[in-house]
């Protein structure tokens, strides 16, 4: 893997930092540590195989229900169009709550799996997006 030690990035770090922005990611060692410095737009690339999928169910009142899938999420809305909103909502406010406590979150064991869900949904930063593009399936009553 073709790694910049830490040294010479700090040296010239407006043109790694222009180099990453408009070309290409680059891979960075410290040490033992290796890290990975990317533009955004990247790394949206990159997480746009993870997709929010949800099972709906239509309660009894007519009010619809969305779970979300991929982490232990659910909404009830008026309909479908409302749950997906409040459903953004929640995704957006629970990866803010991740992210603040990253050290606690990435290491257990049943949340480690939503971290790229939770980037995902950092990146995206708007609710109403988030809830749009949440791929909803029929759920078993």
């Amino acid at each position: 893997m073709i790694m910049e030690q830490s040294t010479e990035v700090r040296k010239q770090w407006s043109a790694v930092c222009d180099s990453v922005i408009h070309d290409k990611p680059c891979f960075i060692k410290r040490t033992r540590d290796k890290m990975w410095f990317s533009n955004l737009e990247t790394m949206e690339e990159i997480l746009s195989a993870y997709c929010f999928t949800a099972q709906r169910f239509v309660e009894e009142d007519g009010s619809v229900t969305l779970s979300l899938n991929e982490i232990d999420l659910m909404e009830n809305g008026s309909d479908e169009r409302e749950a997906r909103q409040k459903l953004g909502a929640s995704i957006l406010e629970y990866s803010a709550e991740y992210y603040n406590e990253y050290e606690l979150y990435s290491h257990a064991p049943n949340r480690r799996r939503h971290i790229p869900y939770i980037f995902k949904a950092l990146i995206m930063d708007d609710p109403e997006q988030i809830g749009d593009s949440i791929q909803c399936q029929s759920g078993k009553s």
